[in-house]
């Protein structure tokens, strides 16, 4: 037998915000004697559920869930921390033979689990502020041009305007003593023991637009902004991460009385059709994935990913072996 076909399986389903991936990710796992693991920095965070799109329980249909709810607001979501709870769990699923299906909507924590992250330094919240500070204390650019002075190459990376990549880089630069340029082509622990499938969704651009607007409504009909009130008087503190997310920084503006729940709104449905656009960016970059063109909650689209599964070597009830 060939060594990669005795190898399980790992379902990863990849698309924009409002594609359908929960809706196919619940499906698949019923069908195929498997398990949701969530991909999603935003859906780490417990107290963080109707603006990141959490399913119910009801809407899980008893399917297991993943890595959601795992961190504290006042906790750091990083790439690496999410590989290191990920591979926990394909341990587990793989000695319970489940199939793993991951729901992706941060492209990043998928290719840090499947490719591995370069050894780079740990964060340093002194040195972080350092560079803060003198970004406010200097002209535009500032922080950009340290980072070109350290690492041309990597400055060409990044753009001027974004501090938080930026910082980042130079930490690394500093703390590590070289490039990070060099410290990315350094040797990166990829994922071993898995046959991975990739299933793209690819909705019309004005058919997603729509469904994001009304899943906006949707999500302030249910009660967003008293989840948002309700954090705040739990004694939050509103400059946690988890506060930088879609559609949160904006009802605390509303919660403030800055502005009105209508501009809000309008300013919430803008952001997530603009962050739909980036994920489609990058997904389309990602490697080996069998796209398919609509929403993962169609029962037509839902009939030919199975189909394809099946021509994978992927069998109804069987799991991931």
């Amino acid at each position: 037998m060939n060594e990669k076909n005795s190898l399980p399986f790992l379902v990863a389903i990849v698309g924009p915000t409002a594609s359908g991936k929960s809706a196919l990710g619940v499906s698949l796992a019923q069908q195929f004697h498997g398990e949701v693991v969530v991909c999603d920095s935003t859906q780490l965070y417990r107290g963080f559920d109707i603006g990141t799109a959490k399913l119910s329980v009801a809407e899980r249909r008893g399917v297991p869930h993943h890595l959601i709810d795992v961190l504290s607001p006042s906790e750091e979501a990083t790439a690496g921390g999410y590989r290191q709870r990920a591979l926990g769990i394909l341990d587990d699923l793989r000695r319970r033979k489940r199939l793993p299906v991951f729901t992706v909507g941060t492209g990043l924590y998928l290719r840090a689990l499947l490719e591995g992250l370069a050894d780079a330094p740990q964060r340093s919240e002194e040195l972080r502020e350092r560079l803060r500070a003198s970004a406010e204390a200097h002209p535009a650019g500032y922080l950009h041009r340290i980072l070109k002075r350290l690492d041309p190459e990597g400055a060409q990376k990044i753009g001027p305007a974004d501090e938080q990549k930026l910082i980042r880089a130079i930490e690394v630069c500093v703390l590590a003593r070289k490039p990070i340029s060099e410290v990315h082509r350094s040797g990166r622990n990829r994922l071993e023991g898995w046959r991975v499938l990739k299933i793209g969704l690819m909705p019309p651009r004005e058919r997603l637009h729509e469904l994001i607007n009304a899943r906006m409504d949707l999500m302030l009909k249910r009660g967003w902004l008293r989840e948002v009130e309700a954090l705040v008087k739990s004694g939050l503190n509103d400059e946690a991460k988890p506060f930088d997310f879609i559609g949160y920084r904006e009802l605390l503006a509303v919660l403030r009385g800055e502005i009105p729940l209508e501009q809000a709104r309008e300013c919430i449905q803008q952001a997530t059709r603009r962050y739909a656009k980036r994920q489609v960016t990058w997904f389309r970059k990602e490697t080996d994935v069998r796209w398919f063109w609509g929403f993962g909650d169609d029962a037509d689209l839902g009939a030919a990913v199975l189909g394809w599964l099946q021509t994978q070597g992927l069998r109804a009830g069987r799991g991931a072996i």
